[in-house]
């Protein structure tokens, strides 16, 4: 017999969720990098836990990250509205509505920037591996996935 579970919506209206309050778990010295970013978390909504799905939204000028890689988590994102530019250390590319792209664990460092007069909106889709790690190949920064959530350090190992 299955039990219903009416703690968790069918259904919910994305642009309607609010958005996380706070804005970056980065360093001070990093976050200001990341302010013109909005995050909404959907996945939460419904209780999911081998994955989380954000509706992101970049202003102009905004970041969607610093420059990272994930050792154990695989991402994706799929532009919805606007035309970010995918930044990677391979290139650059300027992504339109429909576009999507994948970063396997352990893959090239990426980030999204807008660099347009007009909003840019995407899904972000990440697993939840236990363990990851980030590396962030342009800035002094090392990122450790903890039962409390990131944990950031110099790449030497020495707090902010």
């Amino acid at each position: 017999m299955t039990v219903k579970d009416d703690t968790k919506p069918a259904f919910i209206h994305a642009p309607s969720q609010p958005p996380r309050i706070k804005k970056s778990n980065y360093p001070p010295v990093f976050a200001e990098r990341v302010a013109k970013r909005t995050k909404r978390p959907l996945g939460d909504s419904f209780a999911l836990t081998n994955f989380g799905v954000n509706l992101t939204t970049l202003e102009p000028g905004g970041e969607s990250a610093l420059l990272h890689r994930h050792s154990r988590q695989d991402e994706f994102i799929y532009v919805l509205d606007g035309h970010p530019t995918l930044r990677t250390e391979e290139g650059e590319w300027d992504l339109s509505p429909g576009d999507c792209a994948g970063f396997p664990a352990g893959g090239s460092a990426h980030h999204l920037i807008n660099r347009t007069e007009k909003q840019a909106v995407y899904l972000e889709i990440g697993d939840r591996t236990a363990g990851d790690e980030g590396t962030y190949p342009e800035d002094d920064l090392k990122a450790v996935m903890t039962d409390d959530g990131w944990a950031f350090t110099r790449k030497d190992g020495t707090a902010y």
